[in-house]
């Protein structure tokens, strides 16, 4: 290959994975080939070969695009630092912005991850090697418990103590977050919610901002 800047190198990296974001959005993950991307790209397969080994490296930049672009951890820690607030108002606050976020992107990288959690089931190994493409895990399942210790401080501040156990309401929210993003991402892409219901993130998160109030024995808007 020719000598070219570093800046060109990234901009075609970049064009190749928005390529393959798109195709993503309109097949499902497993489904996708690399025969997909390069008419997507208008490129010949040797060119793709100059920039990436295959098609699960693709994938793998494609998840560190999205993870960028998902911005709820960002938001949720600048809500960590502020002071002076209460309880309540850390928790409606917190399950809004996810909400929100969750809402926006349910037609394009909430459609993707959940795609991408049944490769995993389906294909583990190949899951894995695209996850080690990556710098991690990433933060999106962790972004409700990233407030969590300082919604437990303003709580007893308040003079709130926990109905059940840190284990047994971390349970309850893991659970309850996983709940809730499966049937907003069914419903928006595929029509498939549960029982007929039309689930929408900012309602479904506010609701659970209720319920852990209320699971620390707090009061809720009416």
């Amino acid at each position: 290959m020719p000598k070219v800047s570093q800046e060109y190198y990234e901009k075609k990296k970049e064009m190749i994975v928005e390529a393959a974001y798109q195709v993503c959005l309109r097949k499902p993950v497993e489904m996708v080939t690399i025969s997909d991307v390069i008419a997507e790209t208008g490129m010949s397969m040797g060119a793709i070969y100059r920039y990436y080994e295959g098609l699960d490296d693709i994938l793998a930049d494609m998840v560190m695009m999205m993870r960028r672009e998902y911005d709820s951890y960002e938001r949720i820690e600048e809500l960590s630092k502020e002071k002076g607030l209460s309880f309540e108002e850390i928790t409606y606050r917190a399950c809004d912005i996810i909400g929100e976020v969750m809402e926006e992107h349910l037609m394009d990288i909430q459609k993707i991850n959940f795609d991408f959690g049944s490769l995993a089931v389906n294909n583990p190994e190949r899951m894995a090697k695209i996850m080690a493409g990556t710098d991690g895990n990433g933060k999106t399942d962790s972004i409700l418990f990233t407030i969590f210790p300082k919604m437990v401080e303003a709580a007893m501040k308040q003079g709130y103590r926990m109905k059940g156990t840190p284990e047994e309401i971390g349970a309850f929210l893991a659970t309850s977050f996983s709940g809730i993003e499966k049937v907003c991402i069914l419903s928006a892409n595929y029509g498939a919610g549960s029982s007929g219901v039309k689930v929408e993130p900012r309602a479904a998160f506010r609701t659970l901002a209720k319920s852990i109030i209320l699971l620390f024995g707090g009061k809720v808007d009416e």
